[in-house]
């Protein structure tokens, strides 16, 4: 079924829209989950080559904590300038022009001849991962208009973010140990150029609206609001909250997102309009996905640090340990898409979050140090809860934006994840630093996460529609 012409008309710079049939095969799929996985995956992967890199380049340690700091803010901090350009430009075209600078970029962090140029080529490649995400939704919902094979598409994506940075570790340390660090950042051209070759060849043009105004100001408030935010809460994790610079960064993060607020009001064109962020099924959505990341992502970090730090493993057996956690991920991910044509998105949020409680409270229950078998099932349950609720939390945010706001709804959702998963590694990282030791910082973590999981079941039950909405 053709896509109904916009009156901003459709992509102008691509080659000819995609057959129908190539439309429902699965390549589109395949080149919207390349492109997510290679940016998710870069996130982790690079965790585990950092100390080699650093002794490589003489990095001091401010230089080794921009190379991987710098990348998540400013991917956090441009989520939504990506998402309101694929509403205005064309997602399709912000998407491959994102894989493009993604790709380029990390052929600049493999020949990087010093500290200094790592740290710059990795700024560019957040840039390009921000450019990246919003549109890979947004791409999905075009291409799978039919509700069951569009569930199915966001459970494979949402998928890529589990395996993704759980396989990172694993990656990098094999990359790493075998054919050095600069490896870790060529992985990347093959899969650069699988994803621009299918995207180029099978994903349709997008529809494009170019007299929405991309608004300055708002935007230079989101990215303020969004970088100050997970800056903030990446020193509190190795600072303290009562550090003086860390409330700074909070306090003016508040401020930022004041201004944004008072813009988007006033504006004419607005990024996200208020009015859909007063909406339950938006605004539930995304405090649901920042819930389940905030959990999720700090049981991986603090899990991560008992394994190496208590229990002595490498890197590369970290990696093993956690995999049980992945290895779910994908299941669940077709199982609840495959669900929610029958059940509807409500009931498998709920039940995916009270599995991710069960798991960490099972965790916290377990005492301080107990033996690896045991953590095996909580954190299955885990991974597989939080893979289990991610597509209907997807659903539901995309379903409930207009179409021309596709990529900002995407944004959305995407950055409160991130803001999540800042969120939980800084609340872990100051538990296990904290005066309850280590054993109770890592309990009081698992428990953090727990309650993070029965808040998130809560709220599906009060905002997410048992189908989603059609925008």
């Amino acid at each position: 079924m053709p896509f109904a012409e916009p009156a901003g008309g459709r992509e102008a710079g691509c080659p000819g829209a995609a057959p129908p049939d190539a439309r429902r095969s699965t390549a589109p799929l395949l080149a919207v989950c390349a492109g997510y996985f290679m940016v998710i995956l870069d996130v982790t992967i690079i965790n585990v080559a950092v100390p080699v890199v650093g002794r490589d380049l003489s990095a001091s340690l401010t230089g080794i904590q921009w190379i991987t700091d710098g990348y998540t803010l400013v991917f956090a901090g441009f989520l939504m300038t990506g998402g309101a350009l694929g509403d205005r430009l064309g997602n399709r075209r912000v998407f491959c022009a994102g894989v493009a600078v993604f790709t380029v970029a990390s052929a600049a962090c493999a020949l990087a001849p010093s500290a200094a140029f790592l740290v710059g080529a990795r700024l560019v490649e957040g840039l390009g991962a921000a450019l990246i995400v919003p549109g890979s939704l947004a791409l999905l919902q075009e291409a799978y208009p039919a509700p069951a094979a569009r569930s199915r598409a966001f459970g494979l994506w949402g998928s890529m973010a589990g395996i993704a940075a759980s396989a990172g570790p694993l990656v990098g340390g094999l990359l790493v140990s075998t054919a050095g660090w600069r490896w870790v950042f060529l992985i990347n051209l093959p899969v650069g150029a699988l994803c621009l070759a299918l995207t180029w060849r099978y994903v349709a043009r997008s529809p494009r609206h170019a007299e929405r105004p991309l608004d300055g100001p708002a935007q230079c408030a989101v990215v303020a609001a969004v970088a100050l935010l997970t800056a903030a809460l990446n020193e509190a994790g190795r600072r303290g909250w009562s550090d003086p610079a860390v409330l700074a960064g909070l306090g003016l993060a508040v401020l930022a997102v004041a201004a944004f607020v008072l813009r988007e009001r006033l504006a004419r064109s607005p990024v996200l309009p208020l009015r859909l962020l007063r909406t339950r099924a938006m605004s539930g959505a995304a405090a649901i996905g920042l819930l389940f990341n905030f959990a999720f992502y700090g049981m991986v970090f603090t899990a991560s640090l008992d394994f190496q730090h208590q229990r002595g493993l490498s890197a590369l057996d970290t990696g093993l340990a956690l995999f049980p956690a992945v290895a779910v991920t994908m299941f669940a991910s077709v199982l609840s898409g495959r669900l929610s044509r029958r059940t509807g998105d409500r009931p498998l949020v709920m039940c995916g979050m009270l599995l991710g409680a069960l798991g960490l409270g099972g965790w916290a229950a377990l005492g301080a140090e107990p033996a690896y078998a045991l953590l095996v099932a909580p954190m299955t349950a885990t991974g597989f809860g939080t893979s289990f609720a991610l597509t209907g939390s997807t659903a539901t945010v995309m379903g409930a934006a207009p179409e021309a706001y596709a990529g900002a709804a995407s944004a959305l959702f995407n950055t409160t994840r991130q803001i999540g998963s800042a969120a939980g590694v800084a609340l872990g990282g100051s538990l296990l630093a904290g005066s309850a030791g280590y054993g109770g910082g890592l309990r009081a973590s698992m428990i953090a996460g727990a309650l993070a999981y029965l808040t998130a079941a809560a709220l599906a039950w009060l905002c997410v529609p048992s189908r989603a909405p059609s925008g």
